[in-house]
């Protein structure tokens, strides 16, 4: 099947509110970045190089703010497990193989008709308790009574300035947080260490690593990314985007192909994902142009900063990133609030959402739960009142 633009028109602006939407997404992606590369001890010029590009291949070819994540499943797997380069790289093209037979077969097709709107809410519902969840017990504590002090002042500032067109709440809040950083935790001799020019280097997964890759890294995947990276990004496209007619088939096959060609130049596996849209579009961004500012930050970061990239990014607060992280993850949240006229469908998706916060394979059993609940209650084998 031939992949076609999925608009006739790409929209792309640069602006100040493009820039402020560029951050939308940073207290997801930079933290999981560096914790791939601290334990699997991969090359993070061409892990951030990677990254890079592709954010600026997403926001070129969709023309809305449509991010590359780093698969969040998989990434906490490779932390956990401290799992090396060569078996990430055989993860990740296993994982894009296998999207890309979901996509030219039509399967994946099936699974956005099967799959419920009230489903696919919870699974955004759900990765919005996670987030929320990362950002008040891991980030915002991060530095102390500091931390919280600038917590909250940078919580003040978003309530107040979100949606700001003039001045954009992300864009003050980055701001208090560099200007915090350069006060109290600046050293410029790691800076200094961390200058000069690298560049990706080239990989070719063998047969046993893709083998072990798919089975450690990718199974578990899998259903995280079905529900989240692509039936509920399409979901929010149609939210904010309606007259966009970008199919789940679309979004499937940019996720594959980037994670085809991604592991021979050293990528981390990627996908799309609903909160990172949420995040940029909640803080200003309407087209494909923060995205690629976005990418050309760590594209920059990548090729002149990567030596000592883990050190010199430790300088920006915490408590910054978890304000944002908070912000994405309530923009998320309220979501739910095209349900509200239905009890079930409401029911279903706070079910969903438990799920798939709190358990192991959580996004698996929410979705496969679900589904099921729904269709029993359509039925009428199960009554939760509408």
């Amino acid at each position: 099947m031939p992949l076609t633009a999925p608009a006739p028109v790409r929209r792309i602006r640069f602006d100040r509110n493009e820039l402020a939407g560029a951050f939308g997404d940073l207290g997801t992606d930079l933290p999981l970045l560096i914790g791939v590369i601290a334990a699997s001890g991969v090359d993070s010029a061409g892990l951030l190089i990677v990254f890079g590009l592709l954010q600026m291949f997403s926001g070129l070819w969709y023309g809305m703010p449509m991010p590359v994540q780093p698969l969040k499943a998989f990434a906490a797997l490779v932390i956990a497990q401290k799992i090396p380069g060569r078996i990430i790289f055989g993860g990740g093209l296993a994982i894009g193989v296998s999207m890309l037979l979901l996509s030219v077969t039509g399967l994946i097709d099936a699974l956005a008709r099967l799959i419920p709107k009230p489903v696919v809410r919870g699974i955004q519902f759900g990765l919005a308790l996670q987030l929320a969840t990362l950002a008040l017990k891991e980030y915002v504590p991060a530095d102390g009574t500091a931390g919280y002090a600038l917590a909250a002042a940078a919580f003040v500032v978003t309530v107040l300035l979100l949606g700001n067109r003039r001045w954009p709440a992300a864009l003050v809040v980055i701001a208090l947080g560099v200007l915090y950083a350069l006060v109290f935790k600046l050293d410029l001799a790691t800076a200094q260490r961390a200058i000069g020019l690298h560049l990706p280097a080239w990989h070719v997964p063998q047969r046993a690593d893709i083998i072990t890759g798919a089975i450690l890294l990718a199974l578990p995947q899998i259903p995280l990314s079905l529900g989240n990276s692509i039936l509920a990004t399409r979901q929010v496209i149609h939210d904010h985007y309606p007259e966009r007619q970008v199919t789940v088939r679309q979004i499937s096959l940019t996720y594959a192909l980037m994670n085809v060609v991604a592991p021979f130049f050293g990528g981390f596996p990627v996908c799309h994902g609903s909160g990172g849209m949420v995040g940029h579009y909640a803080f200003g961004a309407r087209t494909g142009g923060s995205v690629v500012l976005y990418g050309c930050l760590f594209l920059v970061l990548g090729l002149f900063f990567s030596q000592g990239f883990a050190e010199v990014v430790q300088i920006f607060p915490l408590p910054i990133l978890g304000v944002l992280l908070l912000f994405e993850a309530l923009t998320l949240a309220t979501l739910l609030r095209d349900l509200a006229t239905s009890k079930a469908d409401l029911t279903v998706a706070l079910l969903v959402g438990v799920l798939c916060s709190g358990l192991p394979y959580g996004y698996l059993v929410g979705l496969v739960i679900g589904t099921a609940v729904y269709y029993a209650m359509r039925r009428g084998w199960v009554g939760l009142g509408k």
